[in-house]
């Protein structure tokens, strides 16, 4: 006997979310899809709270997503909310931005592996998440100081220029 499997498709859900680094809090939101517009309702969500409502700057630091890319993605976003500045990360750099942790820690504790009934499973898993995640996180304490990087910075000019040294006294092959 011969059984085939059958491959129902559930459809997808663009899981978007913002992270306050002080506060180590995460808003997030279930989109059907990605783009300007649900960007904007992220970013709603999140002015629509204090601090951030009366701040005198509330950085967003995004990667080069298409919904948030360019010059017409700070102009917008500046239209609407003043007190907002938006950085964009280097291009292939979205590592340097907090929130791709956080989306990292999702994929591999909330969505994987794939094997839900339905989107509203998937939507349920990630806000039940996001809830524990708000309720236990604690901000990164930074324990690298700038002169750390200094001394880190020396140690690889001392480095390159011994190597440098090496290689300009080796005699020809």
């Amino acid at each position: 006997m011969r059984v085939n499997h059958t491959y129902r498709r559930g459809g997808a859900l663009a899981y978007l979310a913002a992270y306050d680094i002080h506060r180590a809090e995460v808003f997030g939101r279930c989109e059907q899809t990605t783009g300007i517009v649900p960007f904007m309702r992220l970013v709603e969500q999140v002015m629509g709270n204090e601090p951030y409502a009366s701040a005198k700057r509330v950085f967003f630091i995004v990667d080069n997503g298409s919904s948030h890319r360019g010059r017409p993605a700070i102009d917008r976003l500046a239209s609407r909310f003043p007190n907002a500045v938006m950085l964009h990360t280097p291009v292939h750099a979205s590592w340097l931005n907090q929130i791709e942790i956080f989306f990292s820690i999702v994929q591999r504790k909330v969505v994987s592996p794939n094997d839900f009934s339905d989107l509203d499973e998937v939507r349920n898993r990630l806000r039940a998440f996001e809830h524990r995640y708000n309720a236990t996180a604690q901000p990164f304490q930074w324990r690298f100081t700038t002169t750390d990087l200094d001394d880190l910075l020396a140690r690889f000019d001392r480095h390159t220029a011994r190597h440098q040294e090496e290689s300009s006294t080796a005699p020809a092959a």
